[in-house]
Formats: C-alpha cells, structure tokens, sequence
C-alpha cells in the first residue's frame, strides 16, 4: 500500500520545506517537490507541517499491574495523540518488567492493540529491589532496549558498580532515577523558600547531585553507557558537563515541567505539581533551559506518570509523585519557549526526535529515505485545550488541565499506518 503526504512543509535536517513524501511497505520511499506516483491513500497536509514522530525515552504505562491508571492501549493512544510514534516503557509495572516473560508480554499486547511503538525498559535488580542483578542479558536478547529502577535508586554503591559492569559486558544502557533516599528523606516539594513558606518538606538538591556525582564516577570505571532520567538541577548539569569531557558514556534528558514550572506553582497546593524530582528553582530551571539549548540535556522525555483521581485528590503529603506527559509535551514546550524566542524551533523538534533515537540508539528520528514511516504531521496555527473530556489518556493529572495551547496534532503515523487522527 502506497501513502502520498502532499502540500506540507516537511522537517528536513533541522529546516522546513515544501516537499511531498511517498509511503510504501512502512518505510518513507521518495521525498520530492513534488510526487505524481499514484497512491492508495492521500494525505492532504497543506497548511500543516510534518516532522520525524515524536521519541519518548521514559514514559510508564502501567501493564501489567494498575491498569486502572493507564494501560499500554490507552497509553499508546494518549503518546500518538501527542505526536509520539515510539514510547519507552519503563519497568515499575506489577509484577516488575524484571524477566523474559514480562517483556514479552508488553512487546505483544503493544504489537497487537498499542498506537505507537512500545521499546521495553527492563529492571536493573531483581523486582527493582536494589539487592540483586537482574536477568539483564536474557532481557536484552529479548529485545530491551536499556535497564533501569526508575521510581527508585540503588542505593548500594558496591551492588552498583556490579550491575554498570554487567550492563557494560552486553553494551545495555543503564538509566538512573537519581534520588538519594536519606537526602531526600519524606520530602514532598523542593527545599527552598516555598517550601519553609507553605510548610512542606523538602527536598534537597543534593539527594539527586550525589548520585549522579557517584553513578558518573561508577560508570566512568565499568566502562558504561549511563544515562540519567529527568535531571532537574544547575549543580546535577555542571555534573554532566564535567564528565562529557572526559567521555561520551554519559547522556541525560529533561522533562517539559522542569523547563516551564518551579517550585511557586506548589503555593496552590495542587498535586498536580508534586512530581519527582519536584519541581525546582527559577534558577534551576533556566540553566536546564541553557543546557538544552547548548546540546549538553540530550533529550526531552516526558516522564509521562499517570495516576487516578482518587489518588491525586487528597491531601498533598499523600498524593502520589507524578503527572502524565504525552499530549502536552509539545504544545507547552513549542507556546512556552519557542513562540517566545527562549529556543529555537529545531531544537525543540530535535530533542523530540533525532536525539532521544541517537541516546539509545533507536531506529526513526528523521525524515529520510529508507527509514521508517514513523511520521507526525501538526497545524502550528491550531489551539489544543486539554480537559478531562478530551485527554485520552486513562488519568488526566496534569497542572495544565483546562489551559490551552498553540499547536494540535492532525495524524499520527507509524509504519505507514495512521494511528491517530484528529477528526472535525
């Protein structure tokens, strides 16, 4: 089956142009001015703009265990309205995504009834305990794609070393949650002025800057590729920076509310703003600003962390950490820092799409001949309002519920299948 994209303006290499692009056998086959192939199927993009499919590298979807909040059906649906033709689904499922037998399971049920394609994130340790090895290599032959305890850190700094040299025998990424548990203690909210101000505790800088000061140290000796999830501080970059001097095993990633909030939108107490890491400090958030611009932050990912109502409307001390992502990565991102000229446009769109596939090495990313029709196709000039009505994802815990964005994605496609379209 033949698909023609006409009269859009395509991303190609970091600038747009007025190109078509034909679809044959899931792969992208002629880029052009203009095409007069006959198709089966025409899309009409006039007005819109075309890019790579969004990439997430950190996403939970829930299944198996609290389908109730999401599940790999709702959840690959929620990621390809958002534009996200591939998630990475991270292991704090129930049972943990610790063995071959779970990877499998998520690999079919997204193979069967998922919307976007779903890469596999196995467990570091054995039930993400942080007390023995996982089955790493049985998982990578399976098909995993990196190993993490996101949600939780190993705290055993020799259990540690032994699971980046393990990872490194068989080149799998580790990624790292890092959250020192005596630091952070039962901190709800970044510790700082807000926090002393609303009487919350804190949570300080430092649970997060001594493990990714200790796991860069650990990596650099097994020789590791480490890759750190949702950096959210100016000392937890400069980190970074110190150690992508010496080598290039170290890679991180920032999620959109670190770019956009601090800590002042928790004065209102909604738990829509408790999220881990919490949200930091204005001066946190523009040097994670400053990084993404510079090429240090490799990648945006969304940390997409669905939780239900009852769950989300309690008190702020015991609702859960965590908001969902997918539909509103883009939107706020593209109003908050681009319409204002804080980024660049191609920055944006490469930290959503080359460089995630770059990090772990994913197939996609790009609009180039031979590679996978994995495509998004947006009207920049359309508004996206996201209530509970209209979130297609399970949970709708996000702090911009109600709130209205520039930009709405048209038609999602991966392997030359529309996935997700958006209908008058």
């Amino acid at each position: 089956m033949k698909t023609l994209i006409q009269n859009g303006e395509l991303y190609l290499a970091g600038k747009l142009e007025k190109k078509d692009l034909l679809i044959e056998r899931k792969k992208i086959i002629k880029i052009a001015h203009k095409i007069t192939d006959k198709a089966d199927r025409i899309i009409d993009a006039k007005g819109m703009t075309v890019f790579p499919g969004f990439i997430d590298l950190h996403a939970h979807l829930r299944d198996p265990g609290q389908t109730y909040k999401e599940d790999i059906v709702s959840g690959t649906l929620s990621a390809a309205k958002g534009g996200f033709t591939a998630v990475c689904a991270m292991p704090n499922t129930e049972p943990v995504t610790d063995n071959i037998a779970s990877v499998e399971y998520i690999q079919l049920r997204a193979k069967e009834h998922g919307f976007a394609r779903v890469y596999v994130i196995g467990a570091l340790t054995k039930g993400s305990k942080g007390e023995e090895i996982s089955e790493m290599a049985t998982m990578k032959s399976g098909g995993v794609v990196a190993v993490s305890d996101d949600g939780k850190c190993v705290q055993n700094a020799r259990l540690m070393l032994s699971c980046l040299r393990y990872a490194a025998n068989f080149d799998i990424p580790v990624i790292i949650h890092p959250e020192d548990y005596g630091l952070a203690g039962k901190g709800q909210i970044h510790s700082g002025k807000v926090s002393t101000k609303i009487g919350l505790a804190g949570i300080t800088s430092l649970a997060e800057e001594v493990i990714i000061a200790r796991d860069i140290m650990l990596a650099e000796s097994a020789g590791a590729r480490l890759h750190i999830a949702h950096i959210s501080t100016k000392a937890s970059l400069e980190l970074v920076r110190a150690a992508k001097e010496r080598n290039n095993l170290i890679t991180c990633e920032v999620a959109p509310h670190h770019l956009v909030l601090t800590d002042e939108a928790c004065l209102t107490f909604d738990t829509n703003t408790k999220m881990k890491p919490p949200l930091r400090s204005e001066e946190d958030r523009l040097a994670c600003v400053e990084a993404l611009k510079s090429g240090l932050i490799d990648c945006i990912a969304t940390d997409h962390a669905p939780h239900a109502d009852f769950e989300k409307e309690r008190e702020f001390d015991h609702a859960p950490f965590g908001i969902i992502g997918f539909e509103t990565a883009f939107p706020v991102l593209y109003e908050e820092l681009v319409l204002t000229g804080v980024i660049s446009f191609s920055t944006l769109v490469d930290n959503l799409t080359l460089r995630p596939a770059q990090v772990l090495r994913l197939p996609g990313g790009e609009l180039k001949l031979g590679t996978p029709a994995d495509i998004t196709i947006l009207d920049l000039k359309a508004k996206s309002l996201f209530s509970k009505e209209n979130i297609l994802s399970k949970s709708k815990n996000t702090p911009w519920l109600d709130k209205e964005y520039s930009s709405r994605v048209k038609y999602t496609v991966v392997g030359g299948n529309i996935c997700y379209q958006d209908l008058p």
